[in-house]
């Protein structure tokens, strides 16, 4: 996959039909997007943005991402994009209006063929163009448009939003179905307090800055290690939050693998959140944890064992 993070692109990778969107999360509305751009003889593409436009209206705002740039690459790559065009978003494209983006940008800029695009795509200085104005724009200036259906599942539209309010209740296999994969949080393992080895259980830990913040608590996950000596699949146990009992305030993410021997320092993981176990809880002292994390790690082995990743 090519990554272009700056335009007018190069003469030999212009001519793709693309996705145009945010495709945060990479869910079942937006596979279904991507789907319906590929078209044959053309290089398939998807066009989004960095940061996300939220991040740049409101800078200020709560974390909502459910997957950071490189994981979003990495899924989008998964499903065989040629051309990423990842748009800088600032003001200047802020200020950009529907006909001008498609003009300058789409045109211009990347030089596409065909723009597949969302029903309730909305694109411009102020949220101004419609998926009708895109087609117009095409029509008049020589690239088609096609605007995939909105996917529903169990009767609800799937979207962002959704999946976040289901992560925040801590319903992770309903956030799973809507996207079509279970829901994953990716990054390089960090120092933490090295608190775990003590107690029997090392973890992996990751920061979770920028990322929404699923219910805290304890979960059953499934681990891909991405890169370094150890890559591959493990499963384990994750806590997930703010360590109540040794008053930490920042969130991050535990994780301690199965059966696993070595160090994951740099390493970058991609934990699924497969079910949720229990709440973050206190505990009077370190017996009664070490107790409760012999509990969790038998429930994750019987729902881990249980466990089918829906597919989109």
């Amino acid at each position: 996959m090519h990554l272009h993070r700056t335009w007018p692109v190069p003469p030999d990778h212009r001519g793709a039909s693309v996705a145009l969107g945010n495709f945060d999360g990479v869910h079942r509305g937006h596979r279904a997007v991507i789907d319906q751009a590929r078209r044959p003889g053309m290089p398939a593409g998807v066009v989004t943005f960095e940061p996300h436009p939220r991040s740049f209206f409101d800078p200020e705002g709560p974390p909502f991402r459910l997957m950071n740039r490189a994981a979003r690459a990495r899924a989008l790559e998964g499903l065989g994009i040629a051309e990423l065009y990842e748009l800088a978003f600032d003001a200047a494209l802020a200020r950009l209006s529907a006909e001008e983006f498609a003009r300058i940008v789409l045109v211009g800029g990347l030089g596409v063929r065909h723009v597949t695009v969302g029903a309730d795509f909305r694109f411009g200085a102020g949220r101004s163009g419609t998926a009708a104005d895109l087609a117009r724009f095409g029509a008049a200036m020589g690239f088609g448009v096609t605007v995939a259906d909105l996917v529903r599942t169990d009767g609800a539209e799937v979207s962002s939003t959704a999946i976040r309010r289901a992560l925040t209740d801590g319903r992770p296999a309903e956030a799973a179905a809507m996207l079509g994969h279970w829901h994953r949080i990716e990054g390089p393992v960090i120092h933490g307090e090295k608190r775990g080895r003590t107690l029997g259980y090392p973890t992996a830990n990751m920061d979770l800055t920028g990322l929404h913040l699923p219910r805290f608590g304890v979960y059953a996950v499934a681990v891909a290690v991405l890169d370094g000596p150890h890559r591959g699949d493990w499963l384990g146990v994750a806590s997930l939050g703010v360590r109540p009992m040794f008053g930490v305030n920042a969130p991050n993410l535990e994780t301690f693998l199965f059966d696993f021997a070595g160090d994951l320092y740099g390493a970058t993981l991609s934990v699924a959140l497969v079910d949720f176990l229990r709440p973050e809880m206190a505990f009077d002292d370190l017996s009664a944890l070490i107790a409760q994390m012999d509990a969790d790690s038998a429930a994750a082995r019987a729902a881990l064992a249980a466990a089918v990743e829906p597919r989109a």
